[in-house]
C-alpha cells in the first residue's frame, strides 16, 4: 500500500493546535519535571535502590494519567550472568489502528551520582532555575527526557482525542547509567510489547541552544578496572624508594604508554572512522568545555573527528592513598577505573583485546596487573535511509525555525545496538533535550528550557504527522 505524506500547508494547519497545546501545559510539564529530579534515582549499587524504586512509580504514574495506554507497569528482568534483577523500568503499550505505524519512546529515569554538593551552586536534587537554565541532577540527563515523551503524548491525545490510532510503546529504563546490564534481556522479555516501526531514544544533545540535532554517529565504550600491584605490603619510602617500584610508578608508566605525545591515543589496534562534520572551532570547543587558557587541545585531525570519531581513553577514578592521609610508603597496590570510547564500526570486543593486549605488553618494573569489572558497549551508526527520518527532520525544523544538524556524539548509548539486533526492521532516530551546556554527568547539569519546549514540540509534531499518517509503511532497506 502506497504511504501518503503530508503537504506542508496541511502540516502547518494541523501543527497550530499542537503548538498551543504544548504551550499551555509547559508550566504543569516542568512542574512535573521538576517533582522527577527530586527524586535521587541514583542506579549505582552504593546508592539506595529504593528510590530508583520510587522515581519508577512516579514516572509510571505521569504516563498512566495520560489515560491512553492499555496497560501500565513497572516491572524488572534478570540480569544475564547473574541471580539479580536490574533497575525497574516503566513499560506502556497500545496498539496501531487502520494502518498507522507504531513508535517506541525510550528515555530513561535513572541518574548518575551527584558527586561533592560543594561543587554545586544549587543543591543536586532541588531543581532550582536561574536564567534560562533549570538545574539538577537528571534536569537534563534524562528525566527532561522522560517528560519530552510525556508532554508530546498529553499534546497529542489533547489534539487528536484520547483515542487516536498511533501506536504507541513506552519504555523508560532505570539503569541506563549504571550499563543497562538487564536491557537485552527487557528487549526479549517484552519484544511483543515493544515491537515499533519507529523508535525515538531521547537521551542525546543538541547542535546549541537555537540549531536541533539528529544524533546519527555514536561511539561504544570499553570500561575495567586495572589494578597494578608491585609489593605484598607497605614499606618505608625513605628506607626503599630508589630500589623498590611501589604500585603507583608502574600504574603512572602504565598508563602514560596509552597517549602518544600529542595525547591521542596510542594503543595498536584501536581503530579510527571517517564521519562527516560541520565546521567546529578550537574557540567553541573552549567555551563549551571549560579549557583553560594555555591549556591546549589534545589529538591530531579536526576537532569534531576526535570527538565523534577517533578512540579516546580517560582515567576516571583512582584508588589510592588521598593527599589528607598520605604516609611516606611505597603503595603495595593502586587502582583505576579506565574508560576507553571506541569509534563507529570497531566491534567492542575487539577493542577491548586490543587494550588488554596494549597494557599486559607495557607492564613496568614486572608489576602485576588485573583487568576485572568490565563492561562493553558497541558504537552506532544510523541508517538514514528510511521514511522516518525526513519526517523528523521536518517536525524538528517546524518546531525550531531552522534546520536540524547531523552530529556525531563523543559519548555512547551502547543499547542502540540491542534494538537493532532485536528490532532489525525498525527505524532508530536518536534524538534529545540536551545542549552543549547541559553539563550532564557533571556538578551544576542543567537544562535550558528553551531547548526543552522546543524539543518537546518537535516530538509532538512527529507524533501528530505519524497518526496522521496513513498505509502501512515499507521496511527501510538494510
Amino acid at each position: 500500500m502506497t504511504v501518503t505524506r503530508d503537504t506542508a500547508p496541511e502540516a502547518a494547519n494541523a501543527d497550530a493546535p499542537v503548538r498551543a497545546a504544548v504551550e499551555a501545559a509547559l508550566p504543569a510539564t516542568i512542574a512535573d519535571l521538576c517533582a522527577l529530579v527530586r527524586i535521587p534515582s541514583v542506579s549505582w549499587d552504593a546508592f539506595d535502590p529504593a528510590r530508583v524504586a520510587e522515581s519508577a512509580e512516579a514516572v509510571a504514574a505521569l504516563v498512566r494519567g495520560l489515560d491512553v495506554f492499555d496497560e501500565v507497569v513497572v516491572t524488572r528482568s534478570g540480569i544475564p550472568g547473574t541471580a539479580e534483577l536490574g533497575q525497574p523500568a516503566v513499560l506502556a503499550h497500545r496498539p496501531a489502528r487502520n494502518g498507522r505505524p507504531t513508535v517506541l519512546l525510550y528515555a530513561h529515569h535513572d541518574v548518575q551520582p551527584p558527586g561533592q554538593d560543594i561543587d554545586w551552586e544549587s543543591t543536586p536534587f532541588e531543581p532550582t532555575v536561574r536564567g534560562d537554565r533549570l538545574y539538577g541532577r537528571g534536569a537534563a540527563d534524562d528525566k527532561a527526557g522522560v517528560m519530552a515523551h510525556v508532554a508530546s503524548i498529553r499534546a497529542l491525545a489533547e489534539t487528536a482525542g484520547p483515542d487516536f490510532d498511533l501506536g504507541i510503546a513506552v519504555f523508560i529504563e532505570g539503569e541506563e547509567e549504571f550499563g543497562s546490564r538487564s536491557f537485552a534481556a527487557f528487549l526479549e522479555d517484552n519484544r511483543e510489547s515493544l515491537r515499533a516501526d519507529v523508535i525515538v531514544v531521547a537521551d542525546s544533545n543538541n547542535w546549541d541552544v537555537d540549531t536541533p540535532a539528529l544524533t546519527v554517529a555514536l561511539r561504544g565504550n570499553v570500561t575495567f578496572r586495572l589494578t597494578v600491584r608491585t609489593l605484598d605490603h607497605a614499606s618505608h619510602s625513605g628506607m626503599y624508594g630508589g630500589a623498590v617500584p611501589d604500585a603507583m610508578m608502574a600504574t603512572v608508566r602504565l598508563l602514560a604508554s596509552l597517549y602518544a605525545e600529542d595525547g591521542s591515543v596510542a594503543v595498536d589496534g584501536l581503530t579510527s572512522r571517517d564521519v562527516p562534520a560541520p565546521e567546529y572551532t578550537e574557540e567553541q570547543l573552549r567555551l563549551e568545555t571549560g579549557l583553560l587558557d594555555g591549556a591546549t587541545p589534545i589529538g591530531h585531525g579536526p576537532l569534531l573527528s576526535r570527538l565523534w570519531s577517533q578512540p579516546a581513553i580517560t582515567i576516571t577514578g583512582i584508588d589510592a592513598p588521598s593527599v589528607a592521609n598520605a604516609s611516606n610508603t611505597l603503595s603495595p597496590v593502586v587502582s583505576v577505573r579506565l574508560s576507553t570510547r571506541i569509534a563507529p564500526g570497531q566491534p567492542a570486543a575487539e577493542a577491548f583485546q586490543a587494550l588488554e593486549a596494549h597494557l599486559r605488553a607495557h607492564v613496568p618494573y614486572g608489576a602485576s596487573i588485573e583487568i576485572d569489572d568490565v563492561d562493553t558497549g558497541e558504537a552506532f551508526l544510523v541508517d538514514d535511509s528510511g521514511w522516518a527520518v525526513p519526517l523528523a527532520l521536518g517536525a524538528m525544523t517546524d518546531a525550531w525555525g531552522k534546520p536540524p544538524v547531523n552530529v556525531g556524539i563523543g559519548g555512547s548509548i551502547p543499547f542502540i545496538s540491542d534494538l537493532v539486533r532485536v528490532f532489525p526492521e525498525a527505524q532508530i532516530l536518536v534524538t534529545g533535550v540536551e545542549d552543549p551546556d547541559s553539563r550532564a554527568h557533571s556538578p551544576n547539569e542543567s537544562l535550558h528550557l528553551g531547548v526543552f519546549k522546543r524539543a518537546v514540540l518537535a516530538e509532538a509534531f512527529l507524533l501528530d504527522r505519524l497518526n496522521r499518517r496513513t498505509g502501512t509503511p515499507a521496511a527501510p532497506a538494510r
